[in-house]
């Protein structure tokens, strides 16, 4: 093999795993692991091919006995109580998409939160991009600018997530909307260009409560969830 036929090789190898972690942020699929899932929950018609067992074995059923509904909704009356609202909503979402777990959702939902804080600190606009709604992101690029126009910088460390709780689910039409109430421990300060802290403190570490509501049309053969509205209850 040539020199560029390696210098080749290593960029393919290099950015099928770039696109991996990437869809790893937003959740994988529950089940048997056989084909790549996202942590927020994804189709899984849409993973599996045509001429595949896992293929349509949801859509194509014309019916479903009672015993393979309560296997269905296994994972989500253990995270709710059957017959409570929430539990109704998210079995809801999982009539449009079979493998959405709701404690699979959670894990996703605390990994894109770190991520977005992160990089909103960072203004890293890229990153930023695959994780929010058209509209928030508009809202963080103008934050930043702002930010970037008056020289100032925000020096960050994240410190954990104490707790992450769903607080509402509907579907509207095809679209699902999920609403996490996330509760996290960070250390957050503001610079101006001259390196003088004019907020936060570099040094304390500040409890943070949020209110954050992901997205996706469930239609969509996209398995990634997107951050549609933020809400601080600080």
């Amino acid at each position: 093999m040539g020199s560029n036929d390696f210098v080749t090789l290593f960029f393919l190898v290099a950015a099928v795993l770039i696109f991996l972690q990437l869809r790893s942020v937003l959740g994988r699929r529950t089940g048997n692991e056989k084909p790549p899932r996202d942590l927020f929950g994804s189709s899984r018609d849409a993973a599996a091919g045509p001429d595949t067992p896992e293929a349509g074995k949801v859509v194509t059923l014309p019916r479903r006995d009672v015993a393979e509904d309560e296997g269905r909704y296994a994972d989500i009356d253990a995270f709710a109580a059957p017959g409570t609202p929430l539990n109704q909503q998210l079995r809801e979402v999982n009539m449009a998409d079979a493998s959405f777990s709701p404690k699979e959702f959670l894990n996703g939902a605390r990994m894109a939160y770190e991520m977005i804080v992160m990089a909103f600190a960072d203004g890293d606009r890229k990153m930023l991009k695959n994780l929010l709604s058209r509209e928030v992101y508009e809202g963080f690029d103008a934050a930043i600018a702002e930010r970037e126009a008056k020289g100032e910088k925000i020096k960050s460390t994240f410190v954990g997530i104490d707790k992450a709780d769903l607080t509402r689910v509907e579907m509207r039409g095809s679209e699902a909307l999920v609403t996490v109430r996330i509760v996290s421990q960070m250390i957050s300060a503001t610079y101006d260009k001259a390196d003088h802290l004019i907020d936060g403190d570099a040094e304390a570490v500040a409890e943070v409560s949020d209110l954050w509501t992901f997205a996706r049309d469930m239609r969509s053969r996209d398995p990634n969830w997107k951050l549609v509205a933020t809400e601080s209850e600080q």
